[in-house]
């Protein structure tokens, strides 16, 4: 025999389950001190220098 489920009770379950997904992918993203953040944006700062540093020239840009 199957199990009774309230419709009612999973729906609201569901929801709460994401509320709870997003809230910690927002914990990740915004749950970083000052100096964390600015630690990392000076990494993709020196990332991206990195990367011009070794792009290639076409001759027309010379």
């Amino acid at each position: 025999m199957a199990e009774i489920v309230n419709l009612r009770q999973a729906r609201k379950n569901k929801l709460r389950a994401e509320k709870e997904r997003a809230a910690d992918t927002n914990r990740a993203k915004f749950g970083r001190t000052k100096a964390e953040r600015e630690k990392s944006e000076k990494q993709a700062e020196l990332d991206a220098k990195r990367l011009d540093f070794h792009k290639r020239q076409s001759e027309n840009d010379q």
